[in-house]
């Protein structure tokens, strides 16, 4: 089609031609590909301890025998919280041969899945949604204020200390309660800066504050209180015909 125009039109269309996207495009293969490392190397040994191997038994033996890598996920799980919160190579290697499965089919499920960490993370592992929900109540600024509390951290960065790592997640299912973050299995909910820098303080000294909604209703009760179900509820029976109650 170009050969048809002017030499000049033709090249300043393609001059000003744009691209379907204009973000800037960076490729990594960090989260599929494993390179060996003095700290995640086959070399390392891990295998679970009693206790864990005594649950890792009971839920393999909920699934038949010929289907028990079923249980790849949870277990992937039991060995990422015994290996302090990520997955090393040496979990996924175990995790493997106790299922009798081909060590890859176990290194996609651990790199499908963003709960698998394939990197060593902090103490207190920050979890700061984003979402459009989130978004919308004012997670930009929960977010700014979690990596300002941390001593000026990026998301993705651990502080120096190991005991805080940040990231931006997706949805964590709390939308009725945004903003919110999760720190390691519990949600924070209806945060505010102040509230969230109260929650990384007590956090910063061991301490662990009470979970969900930080606004003071209960669970996600609506926030301008009750205006359905005010009244005694009708008991058995009650306005119906006399030969039904």
């Amino acid at each position: 089609m170009f050969a048809r125009l002017p030499r000049q039109v033709s090249q300043r269309a393609l001059a000003t031609r744009r691209s379907i996207s204009s973000t800037y495009s960076r490729r990594s293969d960090a989260l599929f590909v494993h390179r060996d490392t003095p700290y995640n190397n086959p070399k390392i040994p891990f295998e679970f301890d009693a206790p864990n191997l005594k649950r890792a038994e009971e839920i393999i033996n909920r699934y038949p025998p010929q289907y028990k890598k079923a249980a790849v996920i949870p277990l992937l799980d039991l060995g990422q919280r015994q290996n302090k919160g990520w997955t090393s190579i040496s979990v996924m290697n175990y995790v493997a041969r106790l299922l009798e499965m081909p060590p890859m089919r176990v290194y996609e499920v651990a790199t499908f899945y963003t709960m698998f960490n394939r990197e060593p993370i902090g103490e207190n592992f920050v979890q700061v949604c984003t979402t459009t929900p989130c978004a919308l109540r004012g997670s930009g600024e929960i977010l700014k204020t979690v990596c300002n509390e941390l001593g000026g951290i990026k998301p993705g960065e651990t502080t120096k200390d190991g005991k805080f790592t940040v990231i931006e997640v997706e949805c964590q299912g709390a939308c009725s309660n945004a903003p919110m973050l999760v720190i390691g299995d519990d949600f924070y909910e209806d945060l505010t800066p102040e509230s969230t820098k109260s929650i990384l303080g007590a956090f910063a000294k061991g301490q662990k504050p009470k979970p969900g909604p930080q606004s003071g209703r209960q669970t996600s009760e609506n926030a301008a209180g009750l205006t359905t179900l005010t009244t005694k509820p009708y008991g058995p029976g009650e306005f119906c015909l006399p030969e039904f109650q």
